[in-house]
């Protein structure tokens, strides 16, 4: 009697492959990343009428928002040294545990009617705080979570996971609000907090090298400041994007609504420009899954540039459809820089120095925000509304070709080989293979994501 035989495996599956580079890690920190995306983006639409439902004014609303700002520029230095001499993975779950501890008190004030501004403020500086502990130990994890030539694809793909649970808990928060009230969106950010705190927990961290202690927490920070002093590309970047991202904050959060209002028709236009930007993050996402630029940073810089085109388009000011396509355009370019220069830091700068870097990265990113946005509205009186948004255009072109003069900037090239520093200092550690192959940014062994400030 012959065997009945076996039918042969269909040559596709019901599900589509999973990319070999998405490992065990790599799935747990996008997971993580989204859940918390959506929970945090619709946090801050509840905080607002949390806020103006206790009696807050515009300016309570405000003082909120700064009480957070604050302790995250404060602390973020140190977290970033902390983050190169513990375990990153840890102090990610230790600040995720923070801020759901700080939302859900938020939440528990907020839903039984007993919460006061002072109150409101003090939880938003703890999840500020959090916040600043986080981001350093999280910045650059996902790059290395996968091998070399898939590190810039990877950071794509989370970002747009990222980006997309953004967008989508922005309009959730807004109509729960509506439907519900704001305080069971901030415990529904609590809880997010809490699932993303126990994905981060199971991340395998056995392949982590062990880091030494150093002389100290000063120590630490001073040699943070060599590494990015020390590379000309780096510290220009970083202090481009000081003043880049605080004139684009005040264009987009002080000018921005008062255009929409006065000539645009109200806030339903400007509400549409801002999806247009996530859906165009979403695009330029997907656009570096495909494309790996050998000019990392000049790759990037080409897409800062269109960065000053919502200021100018606000100073026209143009019809709506003219500037819902303005914003997408700025959000594909936004998403093309950020991967580019995320793929930059994660080939040149040393895994056990990478958050105290980073950490520089994002007081420069933040520093300047609050000070613009309250200069606004002077500026406006000043010169005018026009006047100032084209300045704020003149700024973001001009800070763009001045970095694009320095050589280390256009010279920076992608490769695979490890980095290896010259004589002259880190700063002088650019690849400089113009036959350098098109492929991911050379992987650094595990590290442990987050792009500095509003922009990156």
């Amino acid at each position: 009697m012959t065997s009945a035989r076996r039918p042969a495996r269909p040559a596709y599956s019901a599900y589509p492959a999973r990319p070999s580079w998405a490992g065990r890690n790599y799935l747990l920190l996008t997971g993580a990343a989204v859940v918390s995306g959506l929970g945090s983006s619709g946090a801050l639409v509840a905080g607002a009428f949390a806020v103006l439902a206790a009696g807050g004014s515009a300016t309570d609303v405000g003082l909120v928002a700064a009480a957070r700002t604050v302790p995250l520029v404060v602390f973020v230095l140190i977290g970033g040294a902390l983050a190169d001499r513990l375990p990153r993975h840890r102090v990610m779950v230790a600040a995720n545990t923070l801020n759901c501890l700080s939302q859900g008190l938020f939440a528990v004030l907020v839903l039984t009617g007993t919460a006061r501004v002072w109150q409101m403020a003090l939880l938003a500086a703890l999840g500020g705080t959090g916040q600043a502990f986080f981001s350093p130990a999280a910045e650059g994890m996902v790059m290395a979570s996968v091998s070399g030539s898939s590190s810039g694809r990877a950071f794509a793909v989370f970002r747009m996971g990222m980006n997309g649970a953004n967008i989508l808990g922005t309009g959730l928060g807004g109509a729960l609000v509506a439907a519900v009230g704001p305080g069971w969106v901030l415990a529904a950010d609590a809880g997010a907090f809490a699932v993303a705190a126990g994905l981060r927990a199971f991340l395998d961290v056995r392949a982590v090298p062990v880091r030494p202690g150093g002389a100290g927490l000063l120590a630490d920070l001073r040699d943070g400041w060599r590494e990015v002093a020390g590379r000309r590309w780096l510290w220009a970047i970083v202090v481009q994007f000081s003043v880049v991202n605080a004139v684009i904050a005040a264009a987009e959060t002080v000018y921005g609504p008062l255009v929409a209002r006065e000539r645009l028709g109200g806030p339903q236009p400007w509400g549409l420009a801002l999806a247009a930007f996530g859906a165009g993050t979403v695009l330029g996402g997907l656009l570096m899954t495909r494309w790996a630029p050998r000019r990392l940073l000049l790759a990037g810089m080409a897409g800062v540039l269109p960065l000053a085109l919502p200021s100018a388009a606000l100073a026209v000011p143009v019809a709506t459809p003219v500037l819902v396509a303005v914003m997408l355009v700025t959000g594909v370019s936004v998403e093309v820089f950020s991967v580019a220069w995320m793929s930059a830091l994660h080939q040149e700068i040393p895994e056990e120095k990478f958050s105290r870097v980073s950490s520089y990265d994002w007081l420069g990113s933040l520093a300047l925000v609050p000070v613009a946005t309250a200069l606004a509205g002077p500026a406006q009186d000043a010169v005018g509304r026009p006047a100032a948004l084209w300045g704020c255009s003149a700024v973001v072109l001009a800070l763009t070709l001045a970095v694009l003069c320095v050589p280390d900037v256009r010279r920076l090239t992608r490769r695979t080989e490890p980095v290896v520093a010259a004589a002259g200092g880190p700063g002088d550690a650019v690849s400089q293979d113009p036959g350098a192959a098109e492929q991911g940014a050379a992987g650094r062994g595990p590290a442990v994501h987050g792009t500095g400030g509003p922009l990156r």
